[in-house]
């Protein structure tokens, strides 16, 4: 019986082929959160052969709950630097260029161009203004990105769905960027959101047992909707790359 690799279950699937198209692909990840953290390790587990990663953040404590990045061994370094190491341990085949950067609304497409071209963008940002940046950047330099949308006071993975953010629903955030992507002419953007409704500061209220001051503040997060989040990106991006166009063969 032929000894196992790390692929070999992989292969079943994709052949030969199919790995060898993995290994040659560039994908780029931005933020490294509880979504993009996820995303970028199915990636790599994935056969994808190259990652660029971008984060700014340091790991906290409050990202324990939900980041794959975030250890009790990685907590307070960058998690750039954090992801770098943990996918040498996890997919030692992946090459990955780890970049610790803030992408500043003036500076972002000098700042995104520098980096090496990437066969697929992921925006997993929670920052609508940059979100909006990085659209721009992929829709005018022909690159293909999918953006994640907001995950915060949800709880059911079920309702996630993939779709230009023009026939998005229900999530605040898609809102907001499907009334500011009309108005500066960017598309198509393809996005993951949920079409759930975000739990009420009521709720949230009841289920914690206490009522903050500032109640526009409150953003909870389960632990598992951001990472399945994530490989939903990191599943897209695969197919995409496998077999663009289709789902599957």
């Amino acid at each position: 019986m032929p000894e196992e690799t790390p692929t070999t279950r992989l292969e079943t699937i994709v052949g030969a082929e199919g790995l060898a198209r993995l290994a040659e692909a560039r994908v780029m990840v931005l933020g490294l959160g509880g979504v993009g953290s996820a995303c970028a390790e199915s990636l790599a587990r994935g056969g994808v052969g190259r990652l660029v990663l971008v984060d700014r953040d340091v790991v906290a404590p409050s990202n324990m709950n939900r980041q794959v990045v975030a250890r009790a061994s990685t907590l307070g370094r960058p998690k750039a630097e954090a992801m770098r190491e943990l996918l040498a341990d996890a997919a030692p085949a992946c090459e990955v260029e780890a970049h610790v950067a803030y992408l500043a609304k003036d500076t972002l497409a000098d700042q995104l161009d520098a980096l090496p071209r990437p066969d697929y963008v992921v925006d997993a940002i929670d920052t609508i203004a940059q979100k909006l940046r990085i659209a721009a950047w992929a829709n005018a330099r022909g690159l293909r990105l999918v953006s994640c949308m907001g995950s915060a006071n949800r709880v059911d993975p079920l309702r996630l769905r993939f779709a230009d953010v023009s026939e998005t629903r229900v999530d605040p955030m898609a809102k907001v960027m499907r009334k500011e992507c009309r108005l500066r002419g960017i598309g198509p953007l393809e996005v993951l959101y949920s079409e759930e409704p975000p739990l009420r500061v009521a709720a949230i209220d009841e289920l914690a047992g206490e009522r903050p001051a500032d109640r526009s503040q409150i953003l909870g997060t389960m632990s598992y909707l951001p990472p399945i989040m994530g490989h939903a990106l990191a599943s897209k991006v695969i197919r995409e790359l496998l077999w663009p166009g289709r789902e599957r063969p």
